[in-house]
């Protein structure tokens, strides 16, 4: 995974406007002066490893962010980034697999915090090949990224029947990565300009949902007829790996009998 290429000052700032701190909240909580903080965000003095480590963690900072701003102090990063298939992963491979078969014949999909699709089941599959029979020529290795889909104009959001529900909703969640990971921007502005043709979002007040029930739940129109689904996400708890940190799976559950029964039947 990429690492941001900013500076320590400009992390630092990125990481606290993230969780919408001031310094002098932020101060208070690290155990230092509003004024050394100042002086660190400004670029005029360098924290040691300890303040640095602290800050971050107070701000319950990206991992990849963490290993960025110790890089950029000169310090060596704390957290390792292994690839999913590595030995020292093993388990949480096996946690995976056992969650995404377990899941079936219901979607399931593995997301990094870059939005690439990193694994799927059955399941998600199915739903893939039939909102997007396209999609089913891509070779097989071929890096699928949900952002770029979701902008497509053939994408998912093209077979969503309520997109004015959940298009906002989906909108806002976007931006809060974006604000984390600003390398997400080009992709979310993608699917802002999607939204803005699609269901003419242009105003904030245009983007505030009127929640109607408990869960918000998203309806597709397929040849099998509307399927709809909610969504859970499970993420690993307390991880020190980066791509262990990044990774979430999105659970789709169906709504109603109607799609729980398309899906039993046409998932093998």
């Amino acid at each position: 995974m990429d690492t941001p290429a900013d500076s320590l000052p400009d992390i630092l700032r990125q990481a606290r406007k993230a969780t919408r701190l001031s310094q002098h909240t932020l101060s208070l909580r690290v155990g230092v002066s509003q004024r050394h903080m100042s002086f660190v965000e400004s670029g005029r003095a360098r924290p040691s490893r300890e303040l640095l480590m602290a800050w971050l963690h107070e701000l319950n900072a990206p991992l990849v962010l963490r290993n960025a701003a110790m890089l950029q102090a000169g310090f060596a990063p704390i957290y390792s980034a292994a690839p999913l298939s590595d030995r020292a992963l093993k388990l949480a491979n096996d946690a995976i697999s056992q969650l995404l078969q377990s899941h079936d014949p219901m979607p399931a999909l593995v997301l990094d915090a870059y939005w690439n699709l990193v694994r799927s089941n059955a399941g998600g599959r199915w739903l893939a090949r039939t909102l997007m029979p396209w999609a089913a020529a891509l070779p097989e290795d071929a890096p699928v990224n949900m952002l770029d889909l979701l902008a497509h104009p053939e994408g998912f959001c093209r077979r969503i029947t309520n997109l004015r529900d959940v298009g906002p909703e989906l909108l806002a969640h976007l931006r809060s990565d974006a604000v984390v990971i600003p390398a997400l921007t080009p992709k979310v502005d993608a699917v802002a300009a999607m939204l803005r043709d699609r269901i003419g979002l242009h105003s904030p007040q245009s983007a505030v949902p009127r929640p109607t029930a408990p869960m918000l739940t998203t309806r597709f129109a397929t040849e099998h007829g509307e399927l709809s689904f909610f969504s859970m996400y499970t993420t690993f708890g307390t991880p020190h790996d980066i791509t262990l940190a990044s990774l979430h799976i999105e659970h789709l559950f169906p709504a109603n009998e109607a799609t729980r029964a398309v899906l039993t039947a046409q998932v093998s």
